[in-house]
């Protein structure tokens, strides 16, 4: 009868055992899945670089370089509904040293600009690519429309009676703006103040500042962000042989990219 109860005893003994273990392993068991999901957190990566770049492939940028090898004195409408008329395409200026017409010069500029900007990753359209064309500044406007372009760019030089006056300036067309250029009047002016700084910076060219401009039908036509760019006065002897120097072309052409990653704030 002792020898039962002992075993007894002892059988109870081992089944408490078995039970503490089993409550210490769940215990263990719950612990250890606690810490895997708190380790499988994964914390979102900053923006790299090749980041930015596929965002730049998503943009595109129109680019108009002004005038054309012949100039077109038929009429057109300022703006949509418009009365008023301009001639479609006027003739431009040509460097008072240099003696270089201003379209060859917007042209050599804007495929320069074009190429830079699709190292950078931007996807780009121009409204010519050679000089002998005959293209209004309406027809160039609807081009840049039709061409799904996140913003324009058109490139022209400045002229004055006065030789002494030299600088850049940026035209953009204001919220009274009576066209449909109206609705990208704040993003116009946007990117004219970022175009004009950091020009300005990779150039040392002295700026204007940028300039409301209601009247340039090539702009109120537009429908998309449109800006003009006076790179610079061909009636200055000193800025004409400035602007036509490859080198400082190279700087004008960096600071224009720079003012177009500052615009979509990359």
């Amino acid at each position: 009868m002792r020898e039962r109860i002992i075993i007894g005893i002892a059988c109870l003994m081992l089944v408490f055992s078995g039970c503490l273990h089993v409550k210490g392993a769940e215990i263990s068991s719950a612990n250890t899945t606690e810490k895997t999901t708190e380790d499988t957190i994964v914390t979102a990566k900053p923006e790299t670089k090749d980041d930015a770049e596929k965002t730049k492939k998503k943009k595109k940028i129109y680019i108009d370089p002004g005038h054309q090898s012949r100039a077109n004195g038929g009429q057109e409408p300022v703006g949509p509904g418009s009365s008023a008329t301009k001639a479609k395409v006027s003739g431009g200026c040509c460097g008072v040293s240099t003696k270089i017409p201003e379209y060859k010069f917007t042209l050599k500029l804007g495929k320069k600009l074009k190429k830079a900007l699709e190292k950078e990753g931007y996807e780009v359209v121009m409204s010519r690519t050679k000089n002998n064309v005959n293209i209004s500044n309406v027809e160039r406007a609807k081009k840049g429309n039709k061409s799904g372009a996140d913003i324009c760019i058109r490139i022209h030089s400045d002229s004055i009676d006065d030789s002494s006056v030299r600088g850049v300036s940026v035209l953009y067309p204001s919220t009274s703006n009576p066209y449909p250029i109206k609705k990208q009047a704040k993003k116009s002016k946007k990117l004219a103040k970022t175009l004009l700084k950091e020009y300005c910076k990779a150039t040392g060219i002295k700026s204007r500042g940028i300039v409301v401009r209601n009247d340039l039908s090539g702009t109120n036509w537009s429908t998309i962000p449109t800006v003009l760019i006076e790179c610079g006065f061909f009636s200055n002897p000193t800025e004409d042989k400035l602007l036509n120097d490859p080198e400082m072309q190279k700087k004008m052409v960096k600071g224009m990219v720079s003012g177009i990653n500052k615009y979509f704030e990359y």
